[in-house]
């Protein structure tokens, strides 16, 4: 989808992914004990940036559940390399713990929101069972705190994947929207205030 729209394109099957065994699988550190599937995603962002064929300015994530816990992570991370993020349902506080020291903070991307500057879409269904909507609430309080632009779309009623095929459609139209203008510089083209 995204390199029909003219964008060159590299998904990670980053660490704790399928397809390379258990020891690849079960990682060490992984998720809320430190997320260092989060290097691999880092490291994608530098190749991208060191390719002739990619504006190192202009490099942006997205991602939907886990995918959206590691734009956030980049974003939180390392907004001098990701210019522009699209999460969806991610999870942005692992665990209970606001405690500074604690692993399960440290790798969450909240803990970094002091050093988010690049904008975020965050897009998340308000009856979602598998992340909890107040992770999204949670990040907009900090993000606004902060002064980090983001836009957010809210579907009432809907859960962790949509069910509905007209949410998927918005959810890509937005992001469409959201990359030309953050990641093209293009101005927003509005009908009606439909897009």
């Amino acid at each position: 989808y995204f390199a029909n729209k003219g964008y060159v394109v590299l998904s990670v099957n980053y660490r704790s992914g399928i397809g390379y065994g258990r020891e690849f699988r079960n990682a060490p550190g992984r998720g809320g004990r430190g997320n260092t599937e989060y290097r691999d995603i880092k490291a994608a962002g530098e190749y991208l940036r060191d390719r002739p064929d990619v504006d190192p300015a202009r490099i942006g994530l997205w991602g939907l559940s886990y995918g959206g816990i590691l734009t956030a992570q980049g974003l939180a991370r390392d907004s001098d390399l990701f210019a522009a993020g699209v999460d969806i349902a991610g999870v942005h506080l692992w665990g209970n713990s606001i405690d500074p020291e604690s692993v399960s903070y440290r790798s969450s991307s909240v803990s970094e929101v002091e050093n988010w500057t690049s904008p975020v879409l965050l897009i998340h269904g308000d009856d979602d069972r598998n992340v909890a909507f107040s992770q999204t609430v949670g990040l907009v309080q900090l993000l606004r705190a902060q002064g980090v632009p983001h836009e957010l779309i809210v579907f009432p009623d809907d859960v962790h994947d949509f069910l509905l095929h007209e949410r998927w459609l918005i959810t890509f139209n937005a992001t469409d929207g959201f990359f030309d203008r953050y990641l093209r510089g293009e101005e927003a083209v509005t009908s009606g205030g439909r897009r």
